[in-house]
This record gives structure tokens, sequence and C-alpha cells, in this order.
């Protein structure tokens, strides 16, 4: 299950790897800068003081007003770095925080345990073994689902406490080790190639590049980004690559220094390209989907996107845990900030969005 906030929507120095952004080691200096050195200070006051540094931390990040910032333990920060390789123990849900505080599924995997019991997109998740989820960090609801803070392995069970309309019930699943097979590839009538990514995890770049390439000649793509919680920022970049001959991604502060994003060269700037979005692109699938839009690339269909253009990167606590901090923005390569906005498509369309975008991309191609 991936975390909105990745997404498990996840900068190594200068570079953004994701919106978990490096080895925490690497990612700051001996003295950390704003709310770092706060919640850092808060940590190491606890542990002189014989108290638990992880929830000082967890006090600290809190009181700092910081949406995206999360503290996680080792074993989580380990978890969570799997996940973003490609595998993951867990039931088979995305999720993402509503602004009301609520949990809500937006996916889930086919042939997952969270599938097999039933559970659907909308379906609104009130509790993990008891805990309640309401107004908790999404990536909190993430270690509770995986059983981060036991370890817990493949097989071992999780009781959810789901809602959906007037109905509540509880659900409980066995856990299952998963691979994040984020990129699928079909061909459509009219030449039309559908590439659905649905996290940037290690390699799905150069899968998007490589879909692009093995592409029937004279036909258009659908880059579908819907529900993409986002992921490695650099496996983003390398996505949008495959249809920009290089050129500015996008820009992102770290503690005010301004930084940027480059495509490399070589990219098919010639096929038709429709990026399609919904609420639940984020983070990295939003600074793409960005991308191709402000440099006249790619027509974008679908309805506004979620709005999560912050970057976090990692610092490591006296006892080992790691707390995750926004320290700057991205912005598209027009200037456009997306945090808290979004992004507004070309062409507005939420049911039967995908055959508009296919629709749409055949008339760009022309008749075949």
């Amino acid at each position: 299950m991936f975390a909105s906030v990745l997404v498990a929507g996840a900068a190594t120095g200068s570079l953004p790897q994701a919106e978990r952004k490096s080895a925490p080691d690497e990612a700051r200096s001996a003295t950390p800068a704003g709310h770092h050195a706060d919640v850092t200070r808060a940590a190491e006051e606890a542990m002189a003081d014989g108290k638990s540094p992880m929830e000082a931390a967890k006090r600290a990040v809190s009181r700092s007003g910081d949406r995206w910032g999360a503290v996680y333990s080792r074993g989580e920060y380990e978890q969570f770095e799997e996940t973003l390789d490609g595998q993951y123990t867990g039931v088979g849900l995305w999720a993402r925080s509503e602004r009301d505080g609520r949990i809500e599924v937006t996916k889930v995997r086919a042939g997952s345990p969270a599938a097999t019991a039933g559970i659907r997109p909308g379906d609104v998740l009130r509790s993990v073994d008891g805990e309640k989820t309401d107004g908790r960090p999404v990536t909190e609801v993430v270690s509770l689902l995986r059983g981060d803070a036991t370890d817990a392995p493949a097989g071992t069970t999780v009781r959810l406490g789901l809602e959906r309309g007037t109905r509540a019930w509880t659900e409980t699943l066995r856990r299952a080790q998963l691979t994040a097979d984020s990129v699928s590839v079909r061909e459509v009538a009219g030449s039309v190639t559908v590439i659905r990514v649905d996290s940037f995890t290690k390699g799905s770049g150069d899968q998007v590049r490589e879909a692009v390439r093995q592409a029937p000649p004279g036909g258009g793509i659908v880059l579908d980004l819907r529900g993409n919680s986002g992921g490695l920022v650099t496996e983003a970049v390398t996505a949008a690559s495959a249809f920009l001959d290089g050129g500015l991604v996008a820009t992102y502060g770290v503690d005010g220094e301004q930084r940027a994003l480059h495509a490399e060269p070589g990219g098919d700037t010639t096929r038709p390209l429709v990026a399609l979005v919904d609420g639940g692109t984020m983070s990295a699938a939003e600074l793409l989907t960005g991308a191709v839009q402000d440099r006249g690339r790619a027509l974008v269909v679908g309805s506004r996107t979620f709005g999560k253009g912050s970057v976090q990167m990692p610092s490591r606590l006296p006892d080992g845990s790691v707390a995750e901090l926004t320290v700057g923005h991205y912005r598209t390569p027009s200037g456009r900030a997306v945090d808290g906005r979004g992004i507004t498509p070309d062409l507005e369309a939420d049911e039967g969005a995908l055959q508009r975008a296919e629709t749409v991309l055949r008339g760009l191609t022309g008749p075949s």
C-alpha cells in the first residue's frame, strides 16, 4: 500500500529521488536547518530524560503544522524503502487522507487480499486493528496495515473497520507479499497505446520509455496517471524523458535554495500524447503532468489533480528513527505552484475519462 506522501508517495543531495527523499544520513548536515532542528532537539531532550525520542519528535512535527511531515521508526523507514523498490508486505490498498481527516481507499490491487475481500475504491477506512484512523497521517495508517511496528510477515492478519455509504463493517485480511507492477501497457483500436503508471517505483521510468519505443508507428499514446500517488521523483523524470528532448521538468526549493530537474535528451516529441489524471494523481505524477502540459507536449484530460507539490527530506533521530519534513515546493516549468492547487486539465472529464482521452487522441492522430 502506497501512502499519499510516497508517496510511500518519496531527495538526496541536490536531486530528489522520491517524496521520501534519500538515505537520511545523507540528507542533512550535522546541524539541521529549520524545523528539522526543532524536531531533532525535541528527540534529544526526550532521550536525555529517558522518554521516547520518536514520540517527542511526532509531537514536535504536529506542532510545526507540517501537513506532510512524518516520523518513522527505523523498521518503518526500511519497509517504505522496500516498497519503492517494488516489493512490499501488505493487503493491496492505495489510500489518501481527505481534507476532513478521513482515510479513503483510492485503489485496490487486483488479486490482493483487499480485492478478495470485496473492498473498493471510495470505501472509507475507519480503523486498523481497533485503532481509529481519522485524523492520522496516512503514513501511520500504512504502517498499521503493514504491521511495521511488529515487523509482521506475510500471513499475519489485520482487522479493518470500513464504511461505504451507510454501511459499516469489519474485515479481517491476511497480509501477503506483493509486487508493485506499477506499469502496464495495452493497445486499443485506432493504434492507441495506453500506458498506465500506478506509482513511480524503481525501474518504472525505463518501463515507460520502453513502452513508447515499442508503440506502433504513427499511433498515439494515453499516459494514464489516474490514482498515481507518486513515488520516486527520479523515475518520474525518466518517464518525462520518454516524451521530451531534454529541457526543464520542474524546479524545487530546499530551504530557500532553488534547484532544477531536467529530462534527458532524445525523447519522442512527435507522437501525439494525452495525459489522463484525476484527484488521486499526486506529487511525482503531478510533476510529470505539469511538465508535459507546460511544454505543450501533451493534452491533459480528466479532473483536477490532488495538489501535493511539497518536498520532504529525512533526517536521522538519536534513536535511529527518521523524521521527514517539508523543506520546499515544486513548480512546473512555467513556474506554476502545485501544492494545494493541483493541476487543472485542458479538458475536463470524469465518467468515461479514458474513452474521452482515446477519442481525443484519435482526433490528433488522424484517420487510421
